[in-house]
This record gives structure tokens, C-alpha cells and sequence, in this order.
């Protein structure tokens, strides 16, 4: 009987010890489960996050600047292999401090016509060339580093070429035709808002477009066209008195520019705001190339706009 009872005993212990065994096997194969799920989520969430900073990004078009080639509701796919990607230290730009960018090569320079997008200059004052690494404009490269702009009763005019158009020519047209009266809702007057110079959205130029290693002499005229780049190049506020910009109680009569700058405009001319209005743009700036339109909804019906999915968009 004692020995029965040994042995239904040790069966037990037995069939305890098998039973924990298979517990924790069970417990160690559902935690090699749930840290294979965490790692290659994690590695899913770092290959996707490495395609949106290094290769393509997608934004959603609010506005009727870029119509008729890009018209609110538009998704667009964006490019960044084509300038480069961009590498910079957020902190800076949460700090609202001179964002150093560094950007990686890319395969091609923007060129005239591209569409680009790119960081607003001035997202809480006019007065200063701030970044917000959130908030992008996309327009119409029209002028490059080195040109020189005009435009001629409403047409963009590179280097006194007036036989080969850049940007929307149907607007050009249009806004051409049309009266400072009849353009009564456009704002009219434009950069630099000098009433001397009178510049205005038809009437614009020439601007000079500096490039890294110009010298440009600063008069009055230049002062006003290049002030915010030069104190965006130096990062500090600099005084503009008869006809002078001071630095520290010196005067500056001429500058040496550090980085290239761009001319953009959208292709709604009447209802853009554009270079036009707020001047250039650095090239640090510039995000990528719009590519093609992926996807597209009307904004008021939120329906499905399928004739304009996978459109490219070409110069």
C-alpha cells in the first residue's frame, strides 16, 4: 500500500513538473511572439521613416494657387531624391533658432518650370525669414541663381529673353488684359512695397537672383530687395538708416552672399501669394519636387476625383 502510494505521488510530481515546464515553454514562445511584433514594427516604422525623410513625402493642396495644374484636394506624391534630402536639427527649429541644413546630393538642380515644394519663409512675422518645418508652399520655379527677373505687363521675362515664356502662359495672358480697376479683389502692389521703386504684379524688376560667392553692392534699391536674405544670412537684425545698412554701428556697402536663391510664383497669378509678394527663396528651403498627384478629393463632397489619379506632373 506505501509503495502505491509512493508512486502516485511521484506520477504527480512528475506530471506537475512536465506541466510547468510546457507553461513556461508556452510563455517563453508568446514572449519571443510579442518581442519579434515589437522589433520588426519597430524596424517597419524606421524604414518608413527613412523613406519620408530621404526619398518621397505626400501633401494635401488647400488652395487654388498652382490651379489649373494642381487644384484643392489634390494629394501629391513629392520627390526628394531629385535636390537631395534635407538633414537638419529640429531642436533648432523648435527653439526658432538659424536652422543649419545639410543636404544630401541629389541627382538633379531645380531648373525653370519644376514644381516645387518648399518651407514658408515667414511663419510668425513678416519681418523675419523663419523656418516652420511644418508648413509648406508649393509653386512654380521660375527664376533661378543668377537671372535676372522682369515682368512685362503681367508676362516673367529671364534675362531680357522675351521670346521664351516660363510659368503658366494662359494666366500670363490673362492677367495681361486686365486693368488695375478690373483686378480690384488682386492684390496689386508687390515686393519690395517701396512706393519710390512701384513695383507691382505686372509691372515687377528687374530683381537681381544672388548666388553663392556674389558680391552685390548695397545701395538703397538693393537694401530693400535683399535685407531680410542678408539678415537671414547673418542671423541678426541689422538697421537700415538713410539709405545704409548698419551691422554693430558700421555700415555695409556691399554684401557677400552665402547661399542661392530662387523666384517662385503659382500658376493662379490672381489669387497667389507668391515671390511676388514676399521675394526669394533660400535654397535650404526647398524640399523636393512635386512628382505626380496620387490621389485626389473634392473638397466639398470629399468625393473620389479618379481622373486625376497618377497624373504627372510635367513642367
Amino acid at each position: 500500500m506505501l509503495k502505491i502510494s509512493i508512486f502516485v505521488a511521484s506520477n504527480l510530481h512528475h506530471n506537475l513538473i512536465l506541466s510547468m515546464f510546457s507553461e513556461k515553454k508556452y510563455i517563453s514562445k508568446i514572449t519571443n511572439k510579442i518581442i519579434d511584433f515589437f522589433f520588426y514594427g519597430v524596424m517597419i516604422f524606421l524604414v518608413f521613416l527613412a523613406l519620408r525623410i530621404f526619398v518621397f513625402d505626400s501633401y494635401k493642396i488647400p488652395t487654388d494657387s498652382m490651379r489649373p495644374t494642381i487644384i484643392p484636394g489634390d494629394y501629391i506624391l513629392v520627390n526628394k531624391l531629385a535636390y537631395g534630402a534635407r538633414l537638419y536639427d529640429i531642436f533648432e527649429v523648435a527653439a526658432r533658432k538659424r536652422v543649419n541644413i545639410y543636404r544630401v546630393p541629389g541627382y538633379q538642380k531645380v531648373e525653370r518650370n519644376d514644381i516645387v515644394v518648399f518651407n514658408i519663409l515667414f511663419p510668425n512675422t513678416q519681418e523675419k525669414i523663419e523656418m516652420r518645418i511644418n508648413k509648406f508652399f508649393v509653386k512654380r520655379c521660375i527664376a533661378l541663381p543668377g537671372d535676372t527677373l522682369h515682368i512685362k505687363n503681367g508676362f516673367y521675362q529671364i534675362n531680357s529673353d522675351s521670346l521664351n515664356y516660363v510659368g503658366y502662359y494662359e494666366a500670363q495672358l490673362e492677367l495681361s488684359k486686365k486693368s488695375k480697376e478690373e483686378l480690384h479683389n488682386v492684390v496689386y502692389e508687390s515686393f519690395p512695397w517701396d512706393s519710390v521703386m512701384g513695383w507691382t504684379i505686372k509691372d515687377f524688376g528687374p530683381l537681381y537672383l544672388p548666388k553663392k560667392g556674389d558680391v552685390i553692392k548695397l545701395n538703397r534699391s538693393s537694401i530693400l530687395l535683399y535685407k531680410k536674405l542678408i539678415e537671414w544670412e547673418k542671423d541678426k537684425i541689422l538697421t537700415f538708416e538713410r539709405d545704409t545698412l548698419w551691422e554693430n554701428k558700421k555700415p555695409l556697402n556691399s554684401y557677400n552672399f552665402k547661399h542661392n536663391y530662387y523666384f517662385m510664383g503659382g500658376d493662379y497669378l490672381e489669387n497667389s501669394g507668391d515671390s511676388r509678394y514676399w521675394g526669394l527663396v533660400p535654397e535650404e528651403y526647398i524640399a523636393g519636387k512635386a512628382w505626380f498627384i496620387w490621389k485626389s478629393n473634392d473638397p466639398y463632397t470629399n468625393k473620389l476625383r479618379e481622373d486625376r489619379f497618377f497624373k504627372k506632373l510635367t513642367k
